[in-house]
């Protein structure tokens, strides 16, 4: 870490206050692995929100989608991620279609900086295929699945604060992207009303 890296940190934690940065985007983006390289940089804790909804739940994230449906998750997410903005400044990372619900953008943009890790549906079917528990991804042919779950969100993960390219370089320049780009949004102006 450069010294360059570590006055970015510091300028973004001077300007951040008690509000947190929310990491949004599809599965496989790399948000909680980012997320927690970025808490250790700013010394803030780590929250992932999935984990959260796993412990309130007392069930896995497959469990509440296989016995209580997605609209029932969607409802606790929205419970943990505005819990979790209460207690900021932080870093949670977002489960995928956490981002869809307009009551969560809402919270977010309230209590954080919303930062979407953009990454293209190569990268993401690469990062998913590691891994089994993602109900969404569970029926059918993973690659249309992702491919048709990225087209219907893309335009709603635009709305983010921030966008910052995750890609096949080492998280920490991934971090490095999140922190500068971070402070130097919060150094701005506000817009006009």
């Amino acid at each position: 870490m450069s010294e360059a890296t570590d006055v970015g940190a510091d300028a973004l934690l001077a300007r951040l206050g008690q509000k947190s940065l929310v990491l949004v985007g599809m599965p496989g983006a790399g948000k909680s692995s980012v997320g927690r390289r970025l808490a250790k940089r700013l010394g803030l804790p780590f929250f992932d929100a999935d984990d959260e909804i796993e412990k309130a739940a007392g069930m896995t994230i497959p469990e509440i989608f296989a016995s209580r449906g997605e609209a029932e998750f969607r409802l606790g997410e929205k419970r943990v991620v505005a819990r979790l903005l209460q207690s900021g400044p932080n870093v949670v990372a977002t489960g995928g279609g956490a981002f869809m619900t307009e009551e969560t953008r809402a919270a977010i943009r309230a209590g954080g900086i919303s930062v979407w890790l953009r990454a293209d549906l190569p990268t993401l079917l690469r990062r998913v295929k590691k891994r089994n528990d993602r109900p969404l991804l569970a029926q059918g042919d993973a690659a249309e699945r992702l491919a048709a779950l990225l087209a219907a969100r893309e335009h709603l993960y635009a709305l983010a604060d921030l966008t910052v390219d995750s890609r096949e370089v080492l998280h920490d320049t991934v971090v490095d992207d999140v922190i500068a780009r971070a402070a130097r949004h919060l150094a701005a102006p506000p817009h006009p009303v």
